[in-house]
């Protein structure tokens, strides 16, 4: 995995600067634009699409959860990281339900930034200690579980692929340990997606996480 293409959008411009220098030093990085608003992120994905944008969620003209959600309708295939200094449970659950891939604060070390660059577009989806923490909270507090979500709906191969997803293994990895290949790996996937009607890999994620899949 190299020459990634990156977008940074924040409407800070000093803030903007400092972590497009910093995203340019990661060794599987390429071209690295910068947007100070949701519209222009978009403007630029027309023009070319990247691999990658890092969303700040407060921006003037469309701000970062607008943004993301027109992003994810129209170029699924472009992974979102939301990247703000908001560390409310509320924030999170809103970007997370909008579909982006991962979700840092903007303390985050180099190397955290780093991992999920690479974890988004070689997973899908970057968890890390708060997206889960958050993830469980927001599961205890529900009364009742949406009845779409029954053990019994998957097969003991679907289970198996969505344990591994939440170790952070890749579809090369998970098929090397299954002995099946990533394609089918994929395949897995996507119909334990459409079979619990959830929204993508972070989907898959919360719903082994009520689960218990992911201990």
């Amino acid at each position: 995995m190299k020459n990634l293409d990156v977008i940074i959008a924040d409407d800070h411009q000093l803030f903007r600067s400092g972590m497009s220098l910093l995203v340019e030093s990661f060794k599987a990085v390429g071209n690295v634009r910068q947007a100070s608003n949701g519209k222009e992120v978009i403007n630029l994905i027309k023009e070319k699409k990247p691999h990658v944008v890092l969303m700040d969620i407060e921006m003037p003209v469309m701000n970062g959860l607008e943004a993301s959600e027109y992003i994810i309708r129209h170029f699924d295939e472009v992974k979102i990281i939301a990247v703000t200094s908001h560390k409310s449970d509320t924030f999170i659950i809103h970007m997370l339900e909008a579909g982006v891939h991962g979700y840092l604060l903007k303390e985050a070390d180099p190397e955290e930034v780093e991992k999920a660059i690479e974890s988004v577009v070689e997973r899908d989806f970057f968890h890390n200690d708060l997206i889960i923490s958050v993830m469980r909270k927001g599961l205890m507090k529900k009364a009742d579980r949406p009845s779409i979500l029954s053990k019994k709906e998957l097969t003991e191969r679907e289970v198996q692929v969505i344990k591994l997803i939440c170790k952070e293994k890749t579809n090369q990895e998970i098929g090397e340990e299954l002995f099946i290949s990533p394609r089918t790996v994929e395949k897995i996937r996507a119909s334990a997606i459409n079979k619990l009607g959830v929204k993508g890999t972070v989907g898959l994620v919360k719903y082994a996480i009520e689960y218990g899949y992911d201990l």
